[in-house]
């Protein structure tokens, strides 16, 4: 699921369109000619063309705000400092950079994967041995830090052997390296 930010950035982004064309279509639709035939002709002309143009005004105003806005949602929810924000005035180049920016923030659901395989090994080890889940809890908190550096060694192992399996870390001119 991706991160509540992003959906809001994306939704922010996607509204940028929507707004430059609907303040382009109140301004085709205000008309000062409409003045005509009025006691203060030329007031009212005068009162409507400004009108016409601050719908323009605010129409665009409302565009920036939504990209500056998409920008800063971006870094948020990358947990990056909002000093990056000016990179925003550089439009869509300077929005690549921001989206190059490295996600500080981790994987939503890295942390119940993790304590979820280290259930099914436990369970599966009970299984297999006839152990109970309780004894094997007690002898790895007796010996926790052990118990860590093998679950990582264990996970980095299975990562490094997935790479594999997919290809990636292969040098066609040498052995794997991973």
């Amino acid at each position: 699921m991706p991160k509540r930010h992003y959906l809001i950035a994306l939704a922010c982004y996607l509204a940028i369109p929507a707004a430059v064309i609907a303040g382009a279509a109140v301004h085709r639709l205000i008309d000062p000619v409409m003045a005509h035939g009025h006691a203060d002709y030329v007031r009212d002309y005068w009162l409507l063309e400004l009108v016409r143009a601050g719908v323009l005004m605010a129409a665009a105003g409302l565009a920036l705000l939504l990209w500056i806005s998409t920008c800063a949602l971006v870094l948020k929810s990358r947990q990056r400092s909002l000093r990056w924000l000016p990179l925003a005035a550089a439009g869509p180049f300077g929005f690549v950079f921001i989206a190059m920016l490295e996600d500080r923030s981790p994987a939503p659901g890295a942390y119940e994967c993790v304590v979820l395989t280290r259930e099914l090994m436990i369970r599966y080890e009970s299984f297999s041995t006839g152990t109970p889940v309780a004894t094997i809890i007690a002898r790895q908190s007796a010996s926790s830090d052990m118990w860590a550096a093998g679950e990582g060694l264990e996970e980095i192992s299975a990562l490094a052997h997935r790479l594999q399996s997919r290809g990636a870390g292969t040098d066609r001119s040498g052995p794997n390296v991973v």
